[in-house]
């Protein structure tokens, strides 16, 4: 394993991390198109955007998940080793002890003709190597440690008796099950009612704090995240277009894109007023050409954003993709 460690070193970095896909027709199509971003022990980061923007298979990257006819570049670190220098040992040990992933929808991750306890011990006996006794007694604090009620009857029922919101915390508790250092969270509150939503990511943000644990919170809600995560990552069409503090974002953001997502929040001190939208359709990565991939929804877009892709630079507390980023600090 090559290990490139020191004392400065996040457990997660990942640097011009691009992802294409080769389709059938033997076109290339960019999926991902260049991204950074670091994540530290016990630090939650929430990876924001509109569907396609890439959200989803930055964190398969990760765990290098993606399908076969995916081609990734860059570098991603784990705990200071090179995840593309993985040999397939190392991999399996990453996936099962290093990075837990809990998913958006719990049922399809989860055979419905076995029990809760079944689906919770398999993990612990045929990677840790617990007894079946063991591991049922620990499968059952992990449900108490998640709030789930008289755990010993839950973990005798099968998934199709357990609502969406119990069934999501069972994935929660088999995640934390595995001890790992890091989990990411794809969208694990969409299908969801509101109220379900905010008592799952208290949980996930309690476990977090409590285990020291990394988290990376993929979802297309600004608010969810803002109640969890430290900083916040916005993405569009391929790339992490605004990065910085989640404290004090919605007040100073400053990429026209993480505005205008801002602005299309429901008010809910003025019932009835017009909900704001952004004009145009979501850029899809393989449809950018030249210039900057927002400037046909941006409202401050000029010649330069036609011909210049915008790079990364710092701006006050936060990195942003934008030629005119100090045009678009909120007065």
């Amino acid at each position: 394993m090559t290990n490139v460690d020191d004392d400065n070193t996040p457990l997660l970095r990942v640097r011009d991390l691009r992802v294409d896909l080769t389709l059938p027709s033997l076109a290339r199509r960019p999926i991902i198109r260049g991204i950074d971003f670091d994540l530290a022990a016990g630090e939650a980061l929430g990876l924001v955007g509109e569907s396609g923007s890439g959200k989803s298979m930055t964190a398969r990257a990760i765990m290098r998940l993606l399908p076969p006819n995916a081609e990734t570049h860059g570098t991603i670190t784990f705990d200071g080793n090179l995840v593309g220098a993985m040999s397939k040992t190392q991999l399996r040990r990453l996936r099962s002890h290093g990075v837990a992933m809990v998913f958006q929808d719990p049922r399809a991750h989860i055979n419905p003709v076995r029990t809760v306890g079944d689906f919770l011990c398999e993990g612990m006996v045929s990677t840790r190597g617990v007894s079946r006794k063991a591991a049922w007694e620990r499968a059952r604090t992990l449900l108490g440690d998640v709030h789930i009620a008289d755990p010993e009857r839950r973990m005798r029922q099968r998934p199709y008796e357990l609502s969406g919101g119990l069934l999501q915390r069972v994935m929660i508790a088999a995640a934390l099950a595995v001890e790992p250092q890091l989990i990411l969270a794809d969208e694990p509150t969409t299908a969801l009612d509101v109220t379900t939503q905010e008592e799952v990511m208290a949980i996930l943000d309690e476990q977090r704090r409590q285990r020291n644990l990394a988290l990376l919170f993929i979802t297309h809600d600004l608010e969810l995240a803002a109640a969890v995560c430290d900083r916040t990552a916005v993405m569009y069409a391929g790339r992490i277009v605004e990065c910085g503090p989640t404290e004090g974002m919605h007040s100073t953001a400053r990429h026209p894109y993480t505005r205008a997502l801002l602005a299309a929040r429901p008010a809910t001190t003025e019932p009835g007023l017009r909900l704001q939208t952004i004009p145009g359709r979501p850029m899809a990565a393989w449809d950018v050409s030249t210039g900057c991939s927002f400037r046909s929804r941006c409202p401050i877009s000029t010649t330069e954003c036609e011909h210049d892709e915008p790079q990364q630079r710092a701006v006050g507390t936060a990195t942003v993709s934008c030629h005119h980023a100090q045009i678009g600090v909120p007065a």
